[in-house]
């Protein structure tokens, strides 16, 4: 059940909040900054690429690696394909987890290494090689660590991942700060990217995205009402319902996927994610069946202290502006209202797509922080 006297009681969030999960949230914008700063240090825009890129491979363990791998697939779309290389093993630990490159993987491609841990052994078998294929190696970590060395024995480039100067004390809980994780591990090969020529995101660009994560957190900040707080709110609409998450434009769908991982890793929740307007075929039996809202006829009459409330969907619509005006979000409201089924909308203030794309994971993420911590939700440590 959800706590919402905890929600507008910034002390009670804070005492809940062990690991640091909204103060990740928080400082994403400064964590964007710093990433910046320390890609410009390491020399990433002193570099002179030689042609793009065949292929551009990621890999990195947990839903950071692979939200920096959709997120850089939507962005560089049209220039060339992004590839997340998922990692094989016998349990989610560092020691555990091997990646292979593929077979036709050779001195035309760029392989990206991106972790909160740098001490996977499988990354630096992977580095290596990389190496002996002739890719190039890029690798953002946590400095002083052993991927560090395989990097620099692989001759790539290694970027030092943004961290606060809390989390040097306290290494493992660096996974636990979710989106400040995920900016300090995207933002690096943001420019990479940018200076190979296959993602426009220049350092202009950057601080306006860092600009626009300050406005998301002091809009969704704890201190902020539920009221007028939309992740505060979107937590409380979501706090006995299934998410179902639809999304709309070309940023919104890599943020519905985040959301949803957040939701499973932080809240404990499922969450079905969908492109309009796709969705609404694909889930329109789910609206009609027992999870409609309307599927309960006798609900109005269930002892509300005794009884845990049913589980309904609720519609979750991200939207960012379609080209050329279309938009299938008339008819996703008819369908979802059609069956009872409440909706709740989300879409960025106007800007470029990384704006309105940080806008709208900055949003959910507060509000998968703010579900985790009005629910007592406990999962185990956290991955990014």
């Amino acid at each position: 059940m959800l706590d919402e006297s905890l929600l507008d009681t910034p002390e009670a969030l804070a005492g809940a909040d062990t690991r640091g999960l909204l103060r990740g949230a928080a400082e994403a914008g400064a964590r964007v900054r710093t990433a910046a700063r320390h890609a410009v240090e390491a020399g990433v825009t002193a570099l002179k690429p030689d042609g793009r890129p065949r292929a551009v491979l990621i890999a990195g363990p947990g839903a950071a690696a692979s939200c920096a791998a959709d997120l850089l697939g939507t962005l560089a779309a049209p220039a060339g394909p992004v590839i997340r290389l998922a990692p094989t093993g016998v349990a989610p630990v560092a020691g555990a987890l091997r990646w292979e490159l593929p077979g036709w993987s050779g001195n035309l491609d760029l392989l990206l290494l991106a972790t909160p841990d740098g001490t996977e052994p499988g990354l630096g078998l992977l580095a290596d090689q990389a190496y002996r294929r002739g890719c190039t190696v890029v690798a953002v970590a946590p400095a002083h660590t052993p991927l560090a060395d395989s990097v620099a024995a692989a001759h790539g480039l290694f970027v030092p991942m943004a961290t606060a100067p809390y989390e040097q004390d306290e290494p493992e809980e660096l996974a636990a700060s979710a989106p400040g994780v995920l900016w300090a591990l995207l933002t690096p090969l943001l420019v990479l990217l940018d200076r190979i020529g296959l993602v426009t995101a220049p350092p202009e660009a950057l601080e306006r995205v860092a600009d626009r994560l300050d406005r998301i957190a002091e809009r969704c900040g704890p201190a902020v009402v539920a009221y007028s707080n939309p992740a505060k709110t979107l937590a409380a609409e979501l706090a006995d319902a299934l998410p179902v998450i639809w999304t709309e434009g070309s940023s919104a769908g890599p943020a519905g996927r985040r959301f949803a991982a957040a939701l499973a890793e932080l809240a404990g929740r499922p969450a079905l994610v969908a492109d309009l307007p796709e969705a609404l075929a694909a889930h329109s039996a789910l609206l009609a069946g027992p999870l409609a809202a309307s599927a309960d006829p006798d609900d109005f009459f269930r002892d509300r202290v005794e009884e845990p409330p049913a589980l309904h969907a609720r519609v979750v619509l991200l939207r960012d502006r379609p080209l050329g005006g279309l938009t299938a979000a008339p008819a996703a409201r008819d369908l979802a209202l059609s069956h009872d089924t409440p909706i709740s909308e989300l879409e960025p203030e106007p800007g470029a797509e990384l704006e309105t794309l940080a806008e709208l994971i900055a949003t959910t993420d507060f509000a998968a922080v703010y579900l985790a911590l009005a629910t007592g939700a406990s999962p185990g440590p956290a991955t990014p």
